[in-house]
């Protein structure tokens, strides 16, 4: 299938006046985004995020390099219409939410037959159906994010794509929001989300790519990304503690953690303690384990590379 969204070597550098060095916001990113996936986009403050957007929208042009978005060369116009579209500041004109919608609609060639029930919808949606008279200006940012949110959906897109969406949200309109993407993504449509809140991204995407410095350093499933390289936690009961250094006791199962290698000999220690094993599996840090690991002081790496839970059966 073809990607929906593809970057192709976009590099972006940006000049410094009075002969200041050049700063490349974006290094060489290569990746493709497939039909029909949620796509987390991660990395610190001033990895290039943001630069990554701007030049899919069109906003910006990339110094060298390329991409496609929906089969068309970044900044196609016309494809922006099939495309929804949530900036990290939103900023309105004062005035009531469902205008401000219809007029987002609008603007992504929606006939007016079906402009004010497909506002009203996305509002509902979104949790401000009550509040759709009122002026936006008197919205609080939680309030705003989601007036945002909402006028990224109402052309009923092919591709979202969202910077920051949550960042604002109290946990119930996380929890709203993380229902409406993954309803999107059944729906066959493609989310790419930039985000910092790890733990929500953790929790919906299929894949992440995160950027360093301009430079993508790890990109694959995000299940993939999170078992730890090499080793598995072994559960076990009726095995004395002493028998195995390090392991500890949680819920009356000693829990022993072990190199893929080191696998087979140790479940065979424990039959022939009289143990049982109940389990073993790949061990699995959080999302935010892998990011300090990719971003916190450390040189961009290629790529991170997990190991696979059949490694450890």
């Amino acid at each position: 299938m073809q990607p929906v969204l593809e970057f192709e070597g976009a590099t972006k550098v940006y000049n410094r006046f009075f002969g200041a060095r050049r700063v490349a916001a974006l290094d060489q990113l290569s990746l493709t985004v497939d039909p029909g996936e949620i796509f987390g986009f991660l990395g610190p403050n001033g990895a290039g995020k943001t630069t990554a957007i701007h030049l899919a929208m069109g906003f910006m042009r990339p110094t060298s390099g390329r991409g496609h978005m929906l089969g068309q060369p970044f900044g196609h116009a016309p494809t922006r219409m099939r495309v929804g579209f949530l900036a990290e500041n939103v900023a309105f004109y004062y005035r009531p939410a469902e205008q401000l919608v219809r007029f987002y609609g609008g603007l992504n060639d929606l006939p007016r037959s079906v402009l004010k029930q497909r506002a009203g919808e996305v509002l509902d949606a979104v949790g401000l159906g009550e509040h759709a008279r009122r002026n936006a200006g008197k919205f609080s940012r939680g309030m705003l994010q989601r007036v945002g949110l909402a006028q990224a959906l109402v052309n009923d897109p092919e591709l979202l794509i969202l910077d920051e969406p949550t960042s604002a949200l109290d946990p119930i309109a996380r929890v709203t929001v993380r229902e409406l993407l993954l309803q999107a993504r059944n729906a066959g449509k493609t989310v790419f989300l930039s985000s910092h809140l790890l733990s929500e991204v953790e929790l919906i995407c299929d894949r992440i790519g995160v950027l360093n410095k301009g430079r993508l350093v790890a990109l694959g499933k995000t299940a993939d990304l999170l078992h730890q390289n090499g080793n598995c936690e072994i559960q076990a009961r009726n095995v004395p503690l002493r028998e195995f250094a390090g392991a500890v006791i949680q819920n009356g199962l000693l829990r022993i953690a072990v190199p893929v290698a080191a696998q087979r000999a140790t479940v065979e220690r424990i039959w022939a303690a009289g143990g049982e094993v109940i389990s073993v599996m790949p061990m699995r840090r959080t999302l935010e384990d892998l990011f300090l690991e990719l971003t916190a002081g450390k040189m961009p790496r290629e790529g991170v590379h997990a190991t696979s839970a059949a490694d450890c059966r």
